[in-house]
């Protein structure tokens, strides 16, 4: 077991802090003996433990076990969505709700393995850029560890759901007057020249590894069988080549056959990753001010593209881009047909779905999973806003029967 460069093929020790190739300056990312790693998984009772992220210990970079930081993340509901596909014309449809995470998002699965990690190396110091769900949930694992959790985040471009988070979990929240990739470009800053202080962005190849248990529960819920595309809302772009990652360690242990095709959605007014592929371009035209409300996806220089393009093209899949208008429908269809609630970036997933198949790309009898990452309560304004009015009605029944359209009948005795 070893850091490498994804570029280079650079090899650093499992527990040398390092974030970038030393010789090339790209990504890293965990890897295996996978004879080794088979072998041990072989002699293990895995499958017995109940679902979570750390039911796949053994798949993890965590060697001292005592130094878990767990919130008994993961186990999140697979939930088959029979309505919404049909009126969507789908056959079968199931979205991967990681809104019942502790913080209410993805960024458990990483956070958990990331801080662990952190705990592993003595580290007493956490720092995160953030557009919000990931500062949260740094914010509880630090607590959880008793360590010092600092979080950069735009100022006035975070959802109050989870700036609260992060405030009551005791991070230090210092919102920077810019956007996210200054913010991100700042704790990379700080954390070269504060080694003691841990950087736990998405660049942090052990967020990957917690974030790969995804593909894992899918595989298992799905009773060993991975599905033929999984839809993924991409803003950093750390989740979709994590979930891809999962899905090749657990082909190449030969737990499935076949691999699924990975698609990314990404909000209109920042989309790079998609442009890029859409344009078969090896890399990507950042933007500079990414504008969309779905603002956990609001990211015009995503860190991890590299990984996230190279899932998307070895997996055979696509990406697509939707606007604000189609993500807030999506929102609310899935709410309603489905008893679902998620944050508009969630939403993005459903929303590229419907495009994808209104234009031919996905056909109606593939086995699709949306992951939604967010619970809807991360930003309760937005849905507020594009909602029905509450009615003010008097504390009266022929007021009350009134606003429900019922018709007022003659009760028995009152003859």
């Amino acid at each position: 077991m070893h850091q490498e460069c994804i570029n280079c093929g650079a090899k650093y020790n499992i527990n040398e802090i390092v974030y970038f190739c030393k010789k090339c300056g790209d990504l890293l990312e965990v890897k295996y003996d996978l004879k080794e790693l088979s072998e041990k998984v072989e002699k293990s009772n895995w499958q017995d433990i109940p679902l979570s992220v750390w039911r796949y210990k053994d798949f993890m970079p965590i060697e001292d076990r005592s130094k878990i930081v767990s919130l008994n993340e993961g186990g999140t509901g697979l939930h088959s969505c029979h309505k919404l596909g049909k009126q969507l014309g789908l056959l079968q449809l199931w979205v991967k709700n990681e809104g019942e995470n502790p913080t209410g998002s993805f960024k458990d699965r990483g956070m958990t393995v990331g801080v662990s990690k952190a705990n592993e190396l003595g580290a007493k110091n956490v720092i995160c850029a953030s557009t919000g769900n990931t500062s949260a949930s740094l914010a509880a694992y630090a607590a959880k560890a008793g360590m010092r959790c600092t979080v950069l985040i735009p100022s006035g471009k975070i959802a109050y759901g989870k700036l609260s988070q992060a405030m009551i979990y005791g991070a230090k929240v210092l919102q920077i007057r810019g956007n996210f990739d200054q913010s991100l470009d700042m704790v990379l800053k700080i954390s070269e020249r504060h080694p003691s202080i841990y950087l736990l962005n998405s660049i942090n190849p052990f967020r990957v590894e917690g974030q790969k248990s995804l593909a894992f529960e899918i595989c298992d819920q799905l009773d060993q069988k991975a599905p033929d595309r999984v839809v993924v809302p991409v803003g950093n772009a750390g989740n979709i080549s994590a979930i891809w990652k999962g899905f090749t360690e657990y082909k190449r242990l030969g737990f499935i056959k076949k691999l699924p095709k990975m698609t990314g959605i990404q909000a209109a007014g920042s989309a790079p990753i998609a442009q890029a592929i859409k344009t078969n371009s090896d890399k990507i035209v950042p933007v500079e001010n990414p504008e969309t409300i779905a603002t956990a996806i609001r990211i015009g220089s995503p860190v991890s593209w590299k990984k996230a393009v190279n899932a998307i093209r070895d997996s055979g899949g696509t990406a697509e881009t939707v606007t604000d208008e189609e993500i807030l429908e999506a929102q609310k269809m899935l709410a309603r047909v489905e008893g679902i609630f998620v944050e508009p970036a969630s939403a993005s997933s459903i929303a590229g779905l419907i495009k994808l198949l209104k234009n031919g790309i996905i056909d109606k009898n593939e086995r699709v999973v949306c992951v939604t990452t967010g619970h809807g309560l991360k930003d309760p304004d937005t849905a507020v806003k594009m909602s029905e009015k509450p009615m003010e009605v008097d504390a009266e029944m022929t007021a009350i029967e009134n606003a429900l359209g019922l018709k007022q009948s003659v009760s028995v005795g009152a003859r």
